[in-house]
């Protein structure tokens, strides 16, 4: 019997301080909550392993801070990414309008090969805010179409909903683009805490 490939892909979260980033990770990887909000300070990641049809697949998801203080962590941090995640907060309107801005800031540091090809995907997160809601999903549908049609999916970290579905298409399109580029995969100094593996397979909503 052979042995399932295995793969490496490397995601870059991005998005205004206070979106969700960590919240939307910890979700996915711990499948925990926390109330309290406490900034992410230059970049940290966590891994998540699953299993695509006959691939063993080694997410490792990049969370950074959203200050602009902190957006200029240099080309290194973003070299090698195989899939962009964009975030932002429904009920905030200006984390919505600094979406071009974070998309922009990507392809710059990034410099993918081919731009318009490279797998970007929008998650519209705190949907459990009820009546506060400021972006509309017309709205977030719309600027998906403009960059392309990529894909979009509204989440809760709070409540779990829709997180292991939008983090499950972001593997299957990081590993649609997955690309022989290693470099930068692991950075000196800083932990990895490798959640337990999580069997995975289906189709993709996007």
């Amino acid at each position: 019997m052979n042995k399932p490939r295995r793969a490496l892909l490397k995601v870059i979260v991005l998005g205004d301080s206070g979106v969700g980033k960590t919240s939307l990770m910890n979700q996915y990887v711990y499948k925990k909550f926390s109330q309290q909000y406490k900034a992410t300070i230059g970049a940290d990641f966590v891994t998540k392993e699953l299993q695509i049809d006959d691939k063993l697949v080694t997410l490792q998801i990049w969370d950074t801070a959203g200050q602009e203080r902190f957006q200029s962590l240099g080309s290194a941090f973003y070299r090698g990414a195989d899939c962009c995640v964009l975030v932002y907060d429904v009920n905030v309107q200006k984390s919505f309008d600094t979406l071009n801005n974070w998309h922009e800031e990507f392809v710059k540091q990034a410099d993918p090969v081919d731009p318009d090809a490279f797998p970007f995907i929008l998650f519209g997160n705190k949907i459990d805010g009820g009546s506060s809601r400021m972006v509309s999903e017309k709205k977030a549908r719309e600027w998906c179409a403009s960059r392309g049609d990529i894909p979009y999916f509204e989440t809760s970290a709070k409540e779990g909903y829709n997180v292991n579905e939008a983090f499950l298409c972001v593997a299957k399109m990081a590993l649609e683009g997955e690309h022989e580029q290693q470099n930068d995969l692991y950075f000196p100094g800083i932990s990895e805490t490798v959640s337990e593996v999580e069997q995975r397979g289906g189709g993709c909503a996007c």
